[in-house]
């Protein structure tokens, strides 16, 4: 799963990237986590073309037929592998599908020795250093007060023949040259859109390992990025 991504690059190159008409002006966050409100990038059709939008959604997908959002489970992530067809998603996954501008994402890996579980956290980021689009869904979900949320969640794959040495999933990204694809709801079908969820390329993402604060929900700041090398203090 995901659960925890970065997302640090000033705002006008990710609007440069992403191409949409806003311009949002958001800190650099390096720890964000679910339930929290984050950047998504839309796509509408206006004036016979398709205009891209920026907005903010909550992190945790609520699904329209939801009567009670307190004994409905939290969904960060939705699987690549039953989207389509898994009623919570599905009519997202026709409609309303988007992209989550992200620099980084953690994984832990899970080590055990014995009854102990050890959990080992690693960043991962493009490369070529460029901002990811993870794909995502999102829903506006209508309280039973009448309230609006908007809401979101990221779209996981198997892991590359790379990352799977830490975990056996990862988001799916979607490449610059298919963003039109992937936000394009109308004349690519949700079939065809799937086909794009797939596992990045073995040499499109590095990672390494570092320090545990990132497990602290209140950790914020670029400190958290560090190899774990340099943030060990000599002794």
């Amino acid at each position: 799963m995901c659960g925890r991504y970065a997302l640090t690059s000033p705002p006008e190159a990710i609007r440069q990237l992403f191409g949409y008409a806003e311009t949002p002006n958001f800190p650099p966050r390096y720890n964000i986590a679910p339930t929290q409100p984050i950047p998504i990038v839309t796509a509408q059709r206006e004036d016979g073309g398709r205009m891209r939008h920026f907005m903010l959604a909550r992190w945790g997908f609520l699904p329209g037929f939801v009567k009670d959002v307190r004994e409905f489970p939290l969904l960060i992530n939705a699987r690549a592998e039953t989207v389509v067809e898994k009623a919570s998603f599905r009519n997202a996954m026709k409609r309303r599908r988007c992209l989550v501008p992200a620099d980084a994402y953690y994984e832990w890996l899970k080590l055990t020795a014995g009854r102990r579980i050890a959990r080992k956290p690693y960043l991962f980021h493009r490369a070529d250093g460029a901002p990811m689009g993870l794909a995502g869904l999102y829903e506006t979900y209508i309280g039973t007060d009448g309230a609006e949320i908007d809401t979101a969640c990221i779209l996981t794959t198997e892991a590359s023949a790379a990352t799977a040495a830490v975990h056996d999933r990862m988001p799916a990204i979607i490449e610059p040259g298919d963003f039109d694809a992937w936000l394009d709801c109308d004349a690519v079908s949700a079939t065809e859109a799937a086909a794009l969820l797939r596992p990045a390329d073995a040499d499109v993402l590095a990672f390494y390992e570092i320090g545990p604060d990132i497990g602290r929900v209140t950790s914020d700041g670029p400190a958290l990025q560090l190899p774990l090398a340099r943030t060990l203090t000599p002794t």
